[in-house]
């Protein structure tokens, strides 16, 4: 019998995917739920599993766009599986020397057939490049034993200055449907709002001095660190709650406020930039939000997210400090309305108490649409963040300390 896989649907508004890896050959005995292949959507990576066992026959390339639903490929469960693991080693082996003395012949004979005509330009190629003043002895072309054609010469673009004997060669790769779709909501995002970027500093040193004291026995406590993530996401929160229009977004004429707090947590996957959603985030704890924050990270840098653990979200964060950004503009994460960019912590002197001391400090940055959300919200916003982070003890944990990190 012959089995006809489909493309599941990986979410909701999703109609096609990409090829992104065979994790199989075509005719590999494959068994029921093993991973087959990995298929990019313009939210996530999946996994797609075989759904019976059985020799497998490819009906899609790597790269190739897949409507939902279409027959990716065939597994004949009627077939029994090989007998040993040595048998399907064989033929790599013997298929692999085969391969190579193909290779090896074509290289010998490549000379050979070496014509007059070989990196010599078309009229019509002479002439572009004499226009372009180019050395038709720098071109590399594309026609019949490399002959330079028109296309060659339209394409051609001038060097900066002598090649000086060097490596100039260039490599293409194309684009991931997440990275494609990651793209286009940034240009939308710059193109469609009406953004702007406010700053601040914050003296991290409070919060420096809570965790050298209480991280130990949060771990202990915990199994999971006592970070940065928490304290901002905790610092958000409240902000939010204070400036309503910051976790607000426009749909057509009318704008949609949330009485809850979905947090995004940009995080750097394998196939690029993925946010997964901290849900109701204004109802967690510090050890709560700590251990989502690690249960979301790990999946996304495995490539095991879901499409629904990144679909929503009313505010994104993001942390270009731990690739060492000192300061930067963060984009707006559409429909959201507003973005928090952390960045590096070093330490610079600052004015204490009528005196010069050296601290740990952050700047910090909030891109806003400035459609709904207006000056005052925003610097307004960003200050009650730095308020809550400089002195979270008071406002974040109720003068409470071990209360609130549940020690």
């Amino acid at each position: 019998m012959i089995l006809e896989m489909k493309v599941p649907s990986p979410g909701e508004s999703i109609t096609e995917v990409e090829i992104a890896e065979w994790l199989v050959s075509d005719g590999d005995y494959v068994e029921k739920d093993q991973a087959i292949a990995e298929v990019d959507s313009d939210k996530a990576t999946l996994e797609l599993p075989a759904e019976e066992s059985g020799i497998i026959t490819l009906k899609a390339e790597v790269g190739d766009a897949v409507a939902v639903g279409a027959v990716v490929c065939l597994i004949d469960t009627s077939a029994s599986k090989p007998a040993g693991a040595a048998k399907s080693e064989e033929k790599p082996a013997e298929k692999k020397p085969e391969v190579k003395e193909v290779a090896a012949q074509k290289t010998e004979v490549k000379p050979e057939k070496t014509s007059y005509a070989s990196g010599s330009a078309s009229p019509a190629a002479k002439k572009i490049l004499a226009e372009k003043d180019l050395d038709a002895s720098t071109i590399k072309g594309t026609g019949k034993d490399g002959r330079i054609t028109k296309e060659d010469a339209v394409n051609a673009i001038p060097s900066m200055g002598t090649p000086t004997g060097g490596s100039r060669g260039d490599s293409r790769t194309k684009l991931s449907m997440l990275r494609r779709k990651v793209a286009e909501r940034l240009v939308a995002a710059k193109n469609e709002t009406a953004m702007l970027t406010t700053f601040n500093e914050v003296d991290m040193s409070a919060i420096f001095a809570l965790r050298n004291q209480y991280k130990e026995d949060f771990k202990n406590k915990h199994n999971v660190g006592l970070g940065f993530m928490s304290f901002f996401t905790k610092s958000v929160i409240r902000a939010l709650q204070m400036y309503p229009s910051v976790n607000s977004m426009i749909d057509g004429k009318e704008m949609i406020s949330y009485d809850f707090c979905d947090i995004s947590i940009a995080v750097s996957g394998p196939k690029g930039l993925m946010v997964p959603v901290i849900r109701n985030a204004e109802n967690l704890t510090f050890r709560g939000v700590e251990s989502e924050v690690k249960r979301l990270a790990i999946r996304a840098r495995e490539g095991e997210i879901t499409v629904d653990e990144m679909t929503g979200g009313t505010f994104t964060i993001t942390n270009g400090g731990v690739f060492g950004s000192m300061l930067s503009t963060p984009i707006i994460n559409p429909p959201q309305s507003a973005i928090l960019g952390m960045h590096n912590i070093v330490e610079r002197p600052i004015a204490r108490d009528g005196a010069i001391a050296i601290a740990p400090i952050m700047y910090v940055a909030l891109s806003y649409d400035h459609r709904i959300i207006d000056g005052r919200e925003s610097v307004g916003f960003l200050v009650a963040v730095k308020e809550a982070l400089e002195s979270p003890e008071e406002l974040l944990m109720d003068n409470n300390v071990k209360k609130a990190l549940e020690l």
